[in-house]
This record gives C-alpha cells, sequence and structure tokens, in this order.
C-alpha cells in the first residue's frame, strides 16, 4: 500500500507549493568527492567496479535519507519505502540501454546481481526498455571520460518527473586524492539545499572510511 506525506503539516508546505509550479522546478550541485580511500578497500578485497561501489554507497543513503524517497504523484508526495537504482550502459555498439539494479544492504550481493544485468545489457541486440513511469529509483550515469564542473540532464517537461539523477565523472589524480565529480539534481518542490547538502556529507563521511560500508571480503 502507498505512503503518501500529509502536505497540510509539512513544514515545507509553502515551498512546495511554490517550486511544483515552476516551469524548471529542478536545481543542480556539482561538487567532488575524494575516492582515494574506497580505490584501496576495493584493492584490499581483492578488485571489484568502482562504479558500483559508489552506486551501492548512493543508494544506500538515499535509502537512509528521506527526502531522497520523496515522489510527486498525482499532485500528491509519495514516500517510497526502498528506492533502486537505474543507470545508463554503454553498448558494443556505441549505443545505450538503461540497466535497473536493485537495492541491497549487502555489497557483495549487490555487486553480483548489479554486473550481470549491467553485461547482459552491453548486447547491441538487447531491449531498449525505459521505464518511464516507474519512479522508485535514483537515476544515474557515469561519463568517464570528463572531469565536469557542472552538469544538465534530460527532462520531459510533460511529466511529474521527481526522480533524483546523479551524474559521475573522469577521476583526477592530486596527490594522495582521487577526485570524482558528482552532480546531484533533485525537484525543488521534494527537497532543498539543506537535504542536498546533508546527502553530500554523508557521502563524503562514507567515502572516508567504505570498509565499513562494503564490509571485509567473505
Amino acid at each position: 500500500m502507498a505512503t503518501y506525506l500529509d502536505t497540510s503539516t509539512w513544514p515545507r508546505r509553502d515551498a512546495f507549493e511554490y517550486f511544483r509550479g515552476f516551469d524548471k522546478p529542478y536545481f543542480n550541485v556539482c561538487t567532488r568527492l575524494d575516492v582515494a580511500p574506497l580505490k584501496a578497500t576495493l584493492a584490499a578485497r581483492g578488485g571489484g567496479s568502482l562504479m558500483l561501489a559508489y552506486y551501492f554507497i548512493a543508494l544506500r543513503l538515499a535509502n537512509e535519507q528521506e527526502p531522497f524517497r520523496l515522489r510527486l504523484e498525482g499532485g500528491r508526495v509519495r514516500v517510497h519505502e526502498v528506492v533502486h537504482g537505474a543507470t545508463t550502459v554503454l553498448r558494443d555498439d556505441e549505443s545505450f540501454a538503461f540497466a535497473y539494479i536493485d537495492h541491497d544492504t549487502d555489497f557483495a550481493r549487490f555487486a553480483q546481481r548489479s554486473a550481470a544485468v549491467i553485461a547482459a545489457l552491453r548486447d547491441p541486440q538487447a531491449a531498449f526498455e525505459p521505464r518511464v513511469d516507474e519512479a522508485g529509483m535514483l537515476h544515474f550515469t557515469t561519463l568517464p571520460w570528463v572531469h565536469f564542473t557542472s552538469f544538465s540532464h534530460a527532462r520531459n517537461w510533460g511529466r511529474e518527473d521527481s526522480v533524483p539523477k546523479l551524474a559521475f565523472g573522469r577521476i583526477a589524480a592530486d596527490g594522495p586524492h582521487q577526485w570524482l565529480p558528482l552532480s546531484v539534481e533533485v525537484h525543488h518542490a521534494l527537497m532543498d539545499g539543506l537535504h542536498v547538502g546533508r546527502y553530500l556529507e554523508a557521502f563524503e563521511a562514507a567515502l572516508r572510511e567504505p570498509l565499513t560500508w562494503l564490509g571485509a571480503p567473505r
């Protein structure tokens, strides 16, 4: 059974009513994260996909912070109990597909299942099947060719699209640091800079202690 927020008692009620009528109600924050400890932890565990590691952390944080589980639905605010992930996958013929990866609190299981889904979609014959009506997720993309400092996503202005969108870029080395660009784009009717700031602070903290998130190798 779907759960909806009582916006009449929501402290953000006025901001919600104000921003949901905007032609462009989204705002974007770009920053960079030091993934050097995450890469070192993966190496100590015997390897693994860095992309799936930071997707895993991004999804866990979103599920722990309610603003990232709020979605517009028929003019109401739905609270999703769990949100999952969707990411672009570059195919062998340089087209792309969308992969849908389930949230899991166990990194090894998450990585194994997600890697299998992504690998299957690299085949150019795999179906192009965007789930345009599925809102209980985060949209991910990775641009390993660009160390970007700003980013903007494609949007369908005719739909109630309130899914947070995260983009990751090319890592740049700086001494002991490995800087990963990150763009977070969200719907302003559902959250403010405060909430994105808390999410990014939690992401930074997780990357400083990645072993507590990924766990020891089995």
